[in-house]
Order: structure tokens, then sequence, then C-alpha cells
């Protein structure tokens, strides 16, 4: 089974990918949604015991999405960095070596509520800070999924997750792609972030993720 799933959303194909992103063929653009990093840092600064090595985690999966896509642009739709305390020197330091691996790719950052709180990443790593929307193609890139006069949403924040049918201990929960009318959700991109149960609306189409494939939940 292949990684992506592509769908036509707003007369213009997107490809869902396994790992809780979406690839833009025609922009040669990568779209991610909550990457939260500097977490773990964050809770473990509140003497929370919490899993290290999730920022290297979450830059390998980047790699490998870089690597196996062709992406001339990388945007981040909002909470990049998850709090001031996430300015730890070990996860400054990842994220630079990270950003030397990739010194041509063009990087923007679509401010959430958590960047507005932890603060705009350092300069050296050479993002592009905007506030929403960042329009592109038919596309208004957001992280709050409100509605846009005249295109279509692609948002973060609310970290979508999808039950599956099931009974008692045999229900999936599964983190998800929620395609409405006017607006869409990506699932957040960290691995430590967790995921918020959504409401299927008529209409709507929910795209689950999980063991690296992308299906229709029906």
């Amino acid at each position: 089974m292949r990684p992506y799933l592509a769908i036509q959303l707003a007369g213009t194909e997107l490809w869902l990918l396994a790992d809780k992103a979406i690839y833009y063929p025609a922009e040669r653009a990568l779209l991610i949604a909550d990457a939260h990093f500097g977490k773990a840092a964050a809770y473990r600064r509140l003497g929370q015991p919490v899993p290290h090595g999730t920022t290297d985690h979450n830059l390998a999966r980047l790699d490998a999405l870089l690597a196996g896509y062709d992406c001339e642009r990388l945007i981040f739709l909002g909470d990049f960095l998850h709090a001031p305390e996430s300015h730890a020197s070990a996860t400054l330091a990842a994220l630079q070596d990270w950003r030397e691996r990739h010194p041509s790719l063009q990087i923007t950052l679509i401010r959430g509520n958590h960047d507005k709180r932890a603060g705009d990443p350092p300069a050296s790593l050479g993002f592009e800070v905007v506030a929403e929307p960042l329009l592109l193609g038919p596309f208004a890139l957001q992280h709050e999924p409100t509605p846009h006069s005249s295109h279509h949403v692609l948002a973060g924040h609310v970290h979508p997750a999808y039950r599956l049918l099931g009974k008692g201990r045999q229900r999936l929960r599964l983190p998800c792609f929620y395609i409405l009318q006017n607006i869409s959700l990506l699932p957040a991109f960290g691995a430590f972030t967790g995921g918020m149960n959504i409401e299927r609306q008529p209409g709507s189409r929910v795209y689950v993720v999980g063991d690296g494939a992308v299906w229709e939940a029906v």
C-alpha cells in the first residue's frame, strides 16, 4: 500500500501522507501542522516524566518526507514550537543541525497560538514567519480553522482523531484528515501532541492514518 492517498480538493490534487502531512504537487510544497517541537522539553522543565528524543524522532520523519517527495517549500501551519521553554539549548541545536542539512529549502511558518506564546524560531533557522492566512492556489493556509471569504481553508490546531467502528476495547482511535466543504483539518504532525475526537458532519470526508497508510473511513 502506498504511503499516501491522492484526493481532489478545491479543484486541486493533494496527497494525504501517512506520516500526517500533505504534499501539494503543483506547488512542490510540504504542509505540516502542529509539530510542537520542544513540547517534551517544556514538560520536563515542569518536572513531568515525559519521553526524551521526540525532537530527533520528528526531525527524522521530516527528513524522510523531504527525501521522498519533490519539495521546494516547507510550510508549517502553526505551532512549530510549543512554549517558551521549548527554546532549550538541546532542542535548538537539533533544529539548527536539521536546517543545515536543508540549506536551500524555503520554509514558512504561519504563526499559531503556541507560536505567539513561545516566540518565533531563531533567525538562524532562516524561516519566513507570517500571520494567517497564507494564500496558496485555491487554499488559505491557516492555523485556526476559521472560514475564509474566498479560499478553501487548510488548518491545524484541532489535532483531529477519529474512532473507527467497533465494540468496547475493539474500537480504534486514529489521527485523521477531516475534509469539510470549506475547511479541512490536518492531523498533528508532532509525536507527542495527543488528539481530539471529531464528530463527523454530513457530507464530510474522513481519512485516517495508521500502519504506514491512509484510507477513507466509511
